[in-house]
Formats: C-alpha cells, sequence, structure tokens
C-alpha cells in the first residue's frame, strides 16, 4: 500500500539542518525500493495558495495555514502496513526538528470502477 509521510517544521529549524543527512536517507530508501518520490521544498515565501469559488480565480501569497510548522516536503512510500509507515518515517531525518505526517493514499475509482492508470513519470529535473 502507497502511504505519503509529509515533512513538516519550523522553516528555520528545516533550513538548520545539513542537506547532507537527508540526502543520504533519501537514496538509502530509494534503493530500498521502498520510496516511490521524494522531493524537498522551496521556502514558504515561494508559495502561492489557489482557490476557484463560482469560477473566479483567487491567488495568494504563501500557505494556506499560518502556523509555525510549514510543509517541507514529502515521501511517497510502499508499506505493508500503517505500522511499517510509521517506522520509515521515525527515520527520516527532519523528525528530528519537525514532524511527519503518515496517511495512506487513496485510489482514484471512476463512476464505471476503474481505477486510475499511472504513466511512467518523465524526469522533470533532466
Amino acid at each position: 500500500m502507497k502511504y505519503i509521510c509529509l515533512v513538516y517544521g519550523e522553516e528555520a529549524k528545516i533550513a538548520a539542518m545539513n542537506d547532507d543527512e537527508c540526502m543520504e536517507y533519501d537514496a538509502a530508501i530509494r534503493r530500498s525500493g521502498q520510496c516511490f518520490s521524494s522531493e524537498a521544498l522551496q521556502r514558504i515565501s515561494t508559495a502561492k495558495t489557489v482557490r476557484v469559488r463560482d469560477g473566479r480565480v483567487s491567488i495568494v501569497d504563501g500557505p494556506f495555514a499560518e502556523t509555525k510548522e510549514a510543509l517541507a516536503g514529502f515521501y511517497l512510500i510502499d508499506a505493508s502496513s500503517m505500522d511499517e509507515a510509521i517506522e520509515v518515517a521515525s527515520k527520516i531525518p527532519p523528525a528530528q526538528v519537525g514532524c511527519i505526517e503518515v496517511r495512506p493514499v487513496r485510489e482514484l475509482v471512476n463512476t464505471r470502477g476503474e481505477r486510475r492508470q499511472i504513466e511512467q513519470p518523465r524526469d522533470l529535473f533532466d
């Protein structure tokens, strides 16, 4: 089953972390075959929140919630249970200064009962 591990933390504490530990963990979890995707996010000052109401698009600078902790990145992992996903999340380095929200991924199924077909992703950074 797929789980998303959302990395949250105070921006200054996350920014103060050395990327080396995160890159080592990322490489190890990818080699294990347990990680589908992972990315760190830019600073919250680069974020935009988009809403559409009655056909009108509204764009606001920054994240939706005003909290000390902000979304800093994610890992999309494969785990056999929530317990295993929590074990994986506990090893994500920013868990030492922030927190990791673990949530099962919901499969999309249309009204005809067809599951979403996923194409092979292209590397956006090549």
